[in-house]
């Protein structure tokens, strides 16, 4: 049985960090593509960032220059590094594992306002 469990987030001000985490059971996780998905109330989701097997990454122009996408493969974790966090960040945060079939994890809120 394959388990998505997402932490690390919570209330921060514009301007501040926040570093989300992704533990993955169940999946081979190093052949894994992993994302981070965001949805903001009233909006569909959108695609943040991936990592592939490769450790290539990719992301978002919203967030290119803010936000860092890494994988630690002997831990089955992924991680995402959100810095200079604006209110338009706000969401909730969803691990995505992509490995023959798409796997998503319960999300965790993030919430950026002074």
């Amino acid at each position: 049985q394959v388990q998505l469990v997402e932490s690390g987030g919570g209330l921060v001000p514009p301007g501040g960090s926040l570093r989300l985490s992704c533990a993955a059971s169940g999946i081979t996780f190093r052949s894994a593509t992993m994302r981070w998905y965001r949805q903001a109330p009233g909006k569909q989701r959108e695609l943040v960032a991936s990592i592939f097997r490769d450790d290539s990454t990719d992301y978002a122009d919203a967030v290119k220059g803010r936000f860092t996408i890494s994988r630690d493969n002997a831990k089955s974790t992924v991680y995402l590094q959100m810095n200079s966090l604006k209110p338009e960040d706000t969401a909730v945060y969803s691990c995505n594992a992509q490995y023959r079939v798409s796997y998503w994890g319960q999300g965790t809120q993030v919430t950026v306002s002074s």
